[in-house]
Parts: structure tokens; C-alpha cells; sequence
């Protein structure tokens, strides 16, 4: 309470006030006008005030409070400048007159003006400038994460890993997209790339950041008008692979010195056709004993994806105020067919399988956020959050299956789990409420602390059951339903000290506590959860500089991967008569690791990470239900998981036209399985590597070319072979600012095949043995986009760093 009051007496509180003034011009003496000026606080570069020179190239900002701060000056076609920091009191301070450099080169037709590297590697990040990469427009930010290093994009599965481990934390802007995993590449799958400035890949975040995410954060930040004055963006990319393929999007921002308001819309439509074929050896009772199976899976999908971002920010005298709001909804209908081949090795009877099921997948979901930044005083500052996240989610399907014997005549087994149509329901409302205060204090020049409390409230009510058609009526039983009411409570507190100890030498130490309390009642007893768990993590940082372009780098962090709401709520989907997928309440929650040392030698990064998972959560395991009659396809825990992955990024300048970026991550993983019959520890080395070229040729044209491969990999108890994509684009810029085309051909050697084993390693349920292959669309057909992009008004942009409080919720939640 003492705070709230402090805080509120604050944000009426008076101070001193100055003006700061000045002159811009270039070397020849001439004024630079329209310009960004921007007065920045030296303990931590935040902007206390802003503004643009007049056409004669002076400016004058009024009203800016005592404190120690510098000045940067930016303008298109020049250098950025920083001021040496400056003591501000209750008087007027002239800047004098200051010249800027232009920063521009010409290389034949082709202007370079200060490209970043594709790949930047910092303490606790690896940065993807993905505007460095001519494929990045008319690419959907799906395809833009899959080129980045250590990502792994599983179209199997409908999920994201980073370096090997599934649990990753996906932000949006520093918004966790807590969503469920199919649902997050669906949004992806329908936002513009061209839109993304930068994309962030933190394996060991600090403390400031939630523990949630044992296997990192994935941070896709968009642009940011910097300039005053109106902005705006169009696009527009019409495809095709083995359906049609379309994108739109606009966005429009106008900022003022006094307030920010910007607002986006993205319309995405995908028709796209994957699937798998597997041959199997299994023993099922319900066929008769031991079988030999031959079935594959087909599916076409037709996505229509509306994206819309609406938001204000409004500079006050000591702080800054704003919010935000973003829908999705989503709309996917899916037609799959899974013919199939049972023959009874014992009495070489044959029973075929032709089932085709219809479903619909629709998603609304609504974010809200509203934040308040005050500064105290120089130095000081408090930052409140509050979030509010609603998810509606409704998926029913129709299954409709047809048997038949060896002759071809239509035979239908003996038994309700034969019956010849099937109809799902699957309803999931979840509401979700956030509220998090920060409070950062420089301790003298050369160290501040950062304090915070959090606080998230989370509702949700799963409906989900299968009904089969016996005798014209449709019918349930309890093992093909999960109705569950979930509530969750976690508080979190964190403190993290950074401290200059010397010019050389910086520490960031951190301490977060979290405590989380989850009761689901259920009309199962094995599904009811009653579970707390109170948890330290802490966090160091040590970088030291040992010359002027090498940095030595060590760090500890320790994580937790929470199950997603939806694993535990146990949610039903229909495979086939034998099969269905859902979830697991018994899930625990995965605790990670991690030490890391890294050396930084100019534009190139090394890293070396040792990391322990204890219980981490792996996808579609095999089980068996009590009866040992169906097959469940559900999350289960690992024993532990255990890293030593080296990590390379290698950027090459071959050229003034010509520029390569690779990046290279791999070393031994080790882990060991105790919900299969038998126990199994297995030792093996994987790696995966990401790289492209980059051409700038004359006409305004450039090239680029871009793969990646993954090694061979184990996803608990399954194989899957090693597998990669090459894909290319060429981009024209128009002059005057017309905007540019880009053609891009992905997966040009329709590679984009998964194989792998399901028995290679210990005994599977039912004592499966098999082998199969997944193809994506583009292994059928290669995916061929051709895109037009313009940008009007005021073009400087730059990143959209809002942070909201939403930081572990919005991942858990997934959808299968």
C-alpha cells in the first residue's frame, strides 16, 4: 500500500524544467532538416523527450526535467551522433551547432547504407536482422523463424524447438504469445516478414524475464516509427505450391512529439496439402493379436488468418502511458484421409481401412494490455503492467470410416470401436488476467538494481469427447471424454543488479522466486490436479572485455517449462479406431540448467553451453489404455536431458557485393526415457546448421540464396533422420521510392521429407514397430511467392521494444 501511495503522489509531483536547443547542418554548411533529435537518459539511454529541426535545421524542446542526459541526432542518408553526456538544470542549454557525416557508398547502381550483419550474437542472445536477408520480404514470419539459427520448425507436430529443446517461450514485441502451438504457427504463418525488424533467440534470459520457457525465448520484434510525422506500409504476395497462396497487409503509424498511435491488419489465405505413410508391425488384441499395418495420412487444409494490432502512446512530462489491443481469428478447415491396410499375421485375414474425417478450427483471441512508466527522478523509475487474455477455441470434426475384408466386400468388425462414423467436440475458453510492477534505481554511475512483483490469475474450462454412431444413435463412454476446470495462481518476485565493476569488467546477478498453485477439477479422478511448487532462480552474468574487439563472456541460468494448459486439460482428438491423441494431467514441469561461456571476436561469436533438463516434456508418445484396447498419442516426461552444444556465428565479407552468414550449433545430447516398458539412457551428437548468400548486383537487384539442415535426432522414444531445405530470392527495388518486387522459390529440391522410427530404441506400446516418412507441401510442390512492398511517409523505423507483462502465459497454451 505504501508503494501504491508513493507511486501515485509521484505521478502528480512537480520538478524543475529546462530547454535544450540547437543546430544541425552538414559539411558544406547547409541546414539538415527534418531530422530526429532525441534527449535519451545516460543510465539506461531511455527517451525523456523528442523532436524534429525545422527546414532552416534548428530545433527547441521545452519542458525537459533536471537530470544528466545525451542528445542523439539521426537522419536519413547521414551518421547517427551521440552527444557526450550532459548535467541538465533549470535553464536554458544550447547544443551549439553540430555537423553530421554523411553515411552512404555507391557501388555501381547498387546504394550499401550500413546493412547489419544477418546474424549478431550479445551475452544472452543471438539477433537475427532479418531485413539483412533478401528472402525476409514475401516470406511469412513462419519461414523467417524456420531460416534462423537452432530453430526447428516441426510441421509433424505443429510446434517450435530451439537448440534441440521444445519448451520455448514466443513473444511478440516482448508479449509472449501464449497460445497453443499450432495456433502460433498459424499466426505466423499469416503475418508479413517483411514487418519483422529483428528476431531475438535467448537460451539463457536474466532475471528480469520470466523463468518460464526451459528451452528459451523466441522474441519477434516489428518495426517502429521513430521519425515525427506519418508512416505507413502495404504489401501484397500472391503464390502458389500445391494450392493457393495469398498475404495482405497495411499498417499505419503517426507520431507526434506528445503521442504515438499505430495500428495494423494482415489477412493471410493457405491452401496447403501435407501428410505421412508408415509400415508398422503391432500386436492389438482388438484385431486379433499380431499385425502387419500399412496406412498413410493425408491431409488439405484451407487457412484464412485476420491479424489486427491497434495501439497509442503518450509521452508525459516524467513518463510515458499507452496500450494495446491485438485479435486474431482464426478459421481452418481440414479434410484428411487415412486409408489403411490391417493383416493378422496368424490367420492372414486382411481388414482395410478408408476413413476421412472433416474438421473445423476456429480461434478468436484477444490481448489487451495497458502500461504506465514514470520516472521518479534521474535514474529512478516504476513501470506497472496490466494484461488481460481471452481465448475461444472450438474445433469439432466428423469421421466417417469405411472396412472392408480381402474380397472387397464391405466388413464391419464386431465391437463400438468399429463403428463407421465418429464426431468429436473439443471447446476451450480460457481467460487470463496479469499484473506486474518493475522499479529500476541507478546505484551511482556505475550500477542500477531492477526490482519487480507479478502476479497472473488463470481460468480455463475444457469440453472435449468423441461419439461413435451405434445402431443409429450416438453414443460416449468415459475413456472418450474430458470435461476439466482449471485454476492457476502463480506469484513471482525478482531482484537483478547490474554493475560496471570496471571499464572492462560487468556483472549482472540475479534472483527470481516463483510460486504457482494449479487445482483442475474433472470428471476423471486420474485427471484431477491439485499441485504447488515454490522455486529459486537465479542468474549471472560476467562479460569481460579483453581488447577492443574480443569480449569473454560467462553466465548461469536456471528455467522451468510449465505443461501447457491444454496438455494438462486432457483435450480428444480422433486418429482412427485404434488411436486417439490427448493429454496428460501428470505432466511435471521441466527445470533447466544452463552454464555458458562465450568469446566474441568482432563480428564473429563462439559459445560453449552445458545444460541439465529434469523432466522435460516430450510429444505424441505411445501408451497404452488401461483396457489395452486404443492407443493414447500424448505428452509424457523424460528422466533428464543432458547438453554440451558448441555454437558458432560466422559472418564473411567475400566482396563489396558479396556476403555470407553462417551459423552452426551442435555436440552430444544425452537423455533417458522411464514411461516406456523399459528404462533406456542413449547418448548421441546432433547439429544443425543455417546459412546464405548474399549478392547485391546492379539494377537495384540482389540475390539471395538460404538453407538449413538438421542432423539426426531422437524425440524421446522416436528416430528421425536428418533433413534440410535450400530456398532462394531475388528482389528489384523501383526507383523513387516505388516500392520493390521480390520473387522467392522455396524448398527449391523439394527436400522438405521426414523420416523416422518409432521401436529402434525400446519396446513401444503395443510392441509397434515402425517406419515412416513425412512430406511437407513443399516436398510435393515447391512454393513459389512473388510479392510487392511499399513504404510511404516518414520511412525511418525502427523497433517496436514495448515489453508487456504477459510473459509465461500465453505460450501455454497449445492446440494439436
Amino acid at each position: 500500500m505504501k508503494i501504491s501511495i508513493v507511486f501515485l503522489l509521484c505521478l502528480v509531483a512537480h520538478g524543475a524544467f529546462a530547454q535544450i536547443s540547437g543546430t544541425l547542418s552538414t559539411p558544406a554548411g547547409e541546414p539538415v532538416a527534418f531530422a530526429t533529435v532525441l534527449i535519451l537518459h545516460t543510465t539506461d539511454s531511455t527517451m525523456a523527450k523528442g523532436a524534429m529541426t525545422t527546414e532552416s535545421g534548428t530545433f527547441g524542446i521545452s519542458g525537459v526535467a533536471e537530470g544528466r542526459y545525451f542528445v542523439r541526432y539521426s537522419a536519413i542518408g547521414y551518421q547517427t551522433f551521440d552527444t557526450p553526456p550532459f548535467t541538465l538544470t533549470a535553464s536554458a542549454y544550447d547544443l551549439g551547432t553540430q555537423v553530421l557525416t554523411e553515411d552512404a557508398q555507391t557501388l555501381g547502381e547498387v546504394v550499401v547504407q550500413g546493412e547489419r550483419p544477418l546474424f549478431e550474437q550479445t551475452f544472452d542472445r543471438t539477433i537475427v536482422n532479418v531485413q539483412s536477408s533478401v528472402l525476409t520480404q514475401g516470406s511469412t514470419a513462419l519461414q523467417v523463424l524456420e531460416r534462423s539459427p537452432g530453430v526447428y520448425v516441426d510441421g509433424r507436430n505443429q510446434s517450435l524447438s530451439l537448440n534441440g529443446k521444445s519448451n520455448v517461450l514466443v513473444m511478440l514485441n516482448g508479449k509472449p504469445m501464449r497460445l497453443p502451438g499450432a495456433q502460433v504457427m498459424a499466426l505466423l504463418n499469416g503475418m508479413n516478414g517483411g514487418d519483422i525488424e529483428k528476431i531475438e533467440l535467448l537460451t539463457t534470459p536474466p532475471a528480469q524475464y520470466d523463468a518460464d520457457g526451459s528451452g528459451g525465448m523466441i522474441n519477434i520484434v516489428l518495426k517502429k516509427q521513430e521519425e515525427t510525422g506519418t508512416t505507413g506500409s502495404v504489401s501484397a504476395t500472391a503464390g502458389y505450391g500445391w494450392g493457393k497462396k495469398g498475404n495482405i497487409s497495411a499498417s499505419l503509424s503517426h507520431r507526434t512529439a506528445r503521442m504515438t498511435t499505430y495500428g495494423s491488419y494482415a489477412f493471410a489465405h493457405d491452401r496447403r496439402q501435407d501428410g505421412w505413410a508408415a509400415v508398422s508391425t503391432q500386436n492389438m488384441p482388438a484385431f486379433g493379436g499380431k499385425l502387419l499395418v500399412d496406412v498413410s495420412s493425408t491431409e488439405q487444409a484451407t487457412a484464412n488468418n485476420h491479424t489486427a494490432i491497434a495501439g497509442v502512446d503518450i509521452n508525459l512530462t516524467r513518463g510515458k502511458v499507452g496500450g494495446s489491443i491485438t485479435h486474431n481469428s482464426s478459421r481452418i478447415a481440414r479434410h484428411i484421409a487415412n486409408p489403411g491396410i490391417y493383416t493378422l499375421l496368424e490367420s492372414d485375414s486382411l481388414l482395410g481401412l478408408d476413413s476421412h474425417i472433416d474438421g473445423k478450427n476456429r480461434w478468436n483471441n484477444t490481448i489487451a494490455n495497458l502500461y504506465m512508466e514514470r520516472t521518479l527522478r534521474d535514474g529512478e523509475q516504476v513501470n506497472v503492467d496490466l494484461d488481460y487474455l481471452y481465448y475461444d477455441q472450438n474445433s469439432p470434426t466428423h469421421g466417417r470410416t469405411t472396412f472392408y475384408g480381402r474380397a472387397g466386400n464391405e466388413a464391419v468388425p464386431p465391437g463400438s470401436i468399429f463403428s463407421d462414423q465418429q464426431r468429436g467436440t473439443s471447446q476451450t475458453p480460457i481467460h487470463v488476467g496479469v499484473v506486474k510492477a518493475d522499479y529500476t534505481r541507478a546505484l551511482g554511475k556505475d550500477a542500477r538494481l531492477e526490482t519487480g512483483i507479478k502476479g497472473t490469475l488463470t481460468r480455463t474450462t475444457s469440453l472435449a469427447r468423441i461419439e461413435t454412431l451405434v445402431d443409429g444413435v450416438w453414443t460416449t463412454n468415459a475413456r472418450y471424454r474430458n470435461d476439466v476446470d482449471m485454476v492457476e495462481r502463480i506469484g513471482a518476485v525478482y531482484s537483478s543488479l547490474n554493475w560496471q565493476a570496471t571499464s572492462d569488467l560487468n556483472l549482472v546477478a540475479g534472483l527470481r522466486y516463483e510460486y504457482s498453485y494449479t487445482h483442475a477439477n474433472a470428471d476423471k479422478e486420474e485427471n484431477t490436479i491439485h499441485r504447488t511448487l515454490g522455486k529459486l532462480f537465479p542468474s549471472v552474468f560476467v562479460s569481460r572485455k579483453l581488447t577492443e574487439d574480443a569480449t569473454l563472456q560467462f553466465s548461469y541460468t536456471k528455467r522451468i517449462g510449465r505443461p501447457s494448459y491444454n496438455d494438462l486439460t486432457s483435450y480428444l482428438q480422433y486418429g482412427d479406431p485404434m488411436s486417439v491423441s490427448t493429454g496428460n494431467p501428470s505432466l511435471k514441469p521441466t527445470v533447466t540448467h544452463n552454464l555458458k561461456a562465450g568469446l566474441m571476436l568482432s563480428d564473429y561469436a563462439f559459445s560453449l553451453t552445458a545444460s541439465r533438463d529434469d523432466h522435460p516434456i516430450i510429444y505424441y508418445q505411445q501408451k497404452e489404455s488401461p483396457a489395452g484396447d486404443l492407443m493414447y498419442l500424448a505428452p509424457q516426461n523424460m528422466a533428464y536431458q543432458n547438453s554440451l552444444m558448441l555454437q558458432a556465428t560466422l559472418p564473411f565479407t567475400i566482396t563489396s557485393f558479396w556476403t555470407m552468414n553462417y551459423s552452426l550449433n551442435g555436440g552430444l545430447r544425452q537423455f533417458k526415457l522411464d514411461h516406456t516398458r523399459e528404462k533406456l539412457q542413449k547418448t548421441y551428437v546432433a547439429y544443425s546448421l543455417n546459412g546464405n548468400q548474399t549478392f547485391l548486383l546492379p539494377w537495384n537487384l540482389s540475390l539471395e540464396v538460404s538453407g538449413w539442415y538438421n542432423s539426426l535426432q531422437y524425440e524421446g522414444s522416436k528416430k528421425v533422420q536428418g533433413f534440410g531445405v535450400l530456398s532462394a530470392g531475388i528482389k528489384k527495388e523501383l526507383k523513387g521510392n516505388g516500392g520493390s518486387f521480390q520473387l522467392t522459390v522455396n524448398d527449391i529440391f523439394q527436400s522438405m521429407k521426414v523420416r523416422g522410427a518409432f521401436g529402434t530404441l525400446v519396446e513401444e506400446a503395443f510392441s509397434l514397430q515402425a517406419n515412416y516418412v513425412y512430406r511437407g507441401e513443399s516436398a510435393r510442390a515447391r512454393i513459389v511467392k512473388i510479392s510487392y512492398t511499399r513504404v510511404f511517409g516518414n520511412v525511418k523505423l525502427g523497433q517496436r521494444s514495448r515489453t508487456a507483462v504477459s510473459k509465461d502465459e500465453r505460450e501455454r497454451i497449445r492446440k494439436e
